[in-house]
């Protein structure tokens, strides 16, 4: 009878493991950083290397959904580079903190170019609301963003990012 007893609870603790292990596989996959360090992962995961571009991409994104009211995949993104932009990198950031993505038809970067004294506008709108704000990132943003780029790496560029004012940066309006 002990026999039995140990053979069914050996068989019990190994389903009970399998489920265990298996339920992050089966459960709803959700792009969640919550610290620093793991916004930092995240951004160099995603982009290749994580600079203040991402990060400023990250406060954006993260600006708009407390804004807004949002959660994961209420947002529509539409980004424009500015002509001394020298990439949208900025995209990638509020691609990671609004999962909002391309493949969902929720990200998009327009091919042509704002004006000249802009490194880059956003429009983040809530999807059911219609509720949304363009941000603004002025030409002088990209000389800290860029000095910070040179003096620091991962987790201090974000620190960099997270801790500036938001008027060195970038400009919010809402536009309905």
């Amino acid at each position: 009878m002990t026999c039995l007893i140990i053979s069914k609870l050996k068989k019990l603790t190994v389903v009970v493991s399998l489920l265990a292990y298996s339920f992050p596989i089966f459960s709803p996959l959700t792009v969640q950083a919550e610290t620093p360090q793991e916004w930092v992962k995240l951004g160099q995961r995603v982009h290749g290397g994580f600079g203040t571009y991402i990060a400023l991409g990250i406060r954006i994104g993260l600006d708009a959904k407390e804004r807004l009211k949002a959660q994961a995949r209420d947002l529509d993104v539409t980004y424009q580079d500015g002509p001394n932009s020298p990439c949208p990198c900025v995209v990638d950031g509020i691609m990671i903190a609004t999962v909002a993505t391309p493949g969902q038809n929720s990200l998009h970067v327009l091919p042509s170019k704002t004006n000249a004294g802009l490194f880059g506008v956003v429009v983040i709108k809530h999807k059911k609301t219609g509720e949304s704000f363009r941000y603004t990132i002025p030409n002088s943003a990209r000389v800290l963003l860029d000095g910070w780029n040179k003096d620091q790496k991962g987790r201090a560029r974000y620190d960099a990012v997270m801790n500036a004012s938001q008027e060195s940066l970038f400009h919010v309006e809402k536009l309905s």
